[in-house]
């Protein structure tokens, strides 16, 4: 005997702790690195002479602004569908991509 009962789709498999870790250090390692902020870190470590005071104000800012964007995309992914993000994404880099072409061009 078969039923029509609603079928629930399989949730996704979660990946590991060190495969989102190390996922996750080496795309905002490579995308920080020359980057504005390791240049401006860079500059007051070498004018102000105490490098570890600027390595510890500099993680500091780093970690808080990761907080924000953490809890910002947890915020978001219990309203926004996964699909939906990515098209977001995509739409709000192709805006500043047309931007800068015409500042560049125009």
């Amino acid at each position: 005997m078969t039923t029509d009962a609603p079928k629930t789709p399989p949730e996704p498999a979660r990946s590991s702790f060190w495969g989102i870790f190390l996922s996750t250090f080496v795309t905002i390692f490579l995308a920080e690195l020359g980057d504005k902020t390791q240049v401006t870190t860079l500059l007051i470590s070498a004018e102000s002479h105490s490098p570890w005071i600027v390595f510890l104000g500099a993680a500091s800012a780093l970690i808080a602004t990761s907080l924000i964007g953490v809890l910002l995309g947890r915020w978001l992914a219990k309203r926004v569908s996964a699909k939906t993000l990515d098209t977001l994404a995509a739409v709000l880099l192709l805006l500043i991509t047309v931007g800068l072409v015409s500042d560049i061009v125009g």
